[in-house]
């Protein structure tokens, strides 16, 4: 039931976004991606402030819950997608790249080492989930030094 449920969605989303197919084939891909940005970002505002308004502002649980369900998302996206087929560049790039991409990169950065994973570079995969994160967070702690500089 929820499969077939799932299954309609997609395709009547691949649908609507397939009437990109009539755009310039050179604004396809942005137009995809710019219209699963804005319900992406949306969604992730709203998100936050909900969890800031239910549990308070001493941890980022809307940032935290953002980051799982998307990373879950794009799994079951991706999963899901590939199983039945759907391979319309359009629809990827709007939900996967543009909305989850808008609504969090972390399910990119999961997607990307678990792929690093599958694909038997253990050492990459190690190096890029630790690196992302201890470089990304030297690289704002750098960025807050030279921003207080000037």
């Amino acid at each position: 039931m929820l499969a077939s449920v799932l299954h309609q969605l997609l395709n009547g989303l691949s649908r609507t976004v397939g009437l990109l197919t009539t755009a310039d084939p050179a604004l396809r891909a942005p137009l995809a991606i710019s219209l699963g940005a804005i319900p992406g970002a949306l969604s992730r505002y709203y998100l936050t402030l909900i969890f800031t308004r239910w549990l308070g502002s001493s941890f980022p649980y809307g940032t935290f819950v953002i980051n799982v369900t998307g990373a879950m998302i794009m799994g079951f996206f991706v999963t899901f997608t590939l199983d039945r087929v759907i391979t319309a560049p359009e629809l990827r790039l709007f939900f996967a790249t543009g909305f989850l991409g808008s609504y969090t990169t972390f399910s990119t950065y999961a997607l990307d080492t678990f792929t690093l994973l599958q694909t038997g570079n253990k050492g990459m995969a190690l190096f890029y989930w630790l690196g992302s994160a201890t470089l990304g967070f030297i690289g704002l702690a750098l960025g807050n030094v030279i921003a207080k500089q000037l």
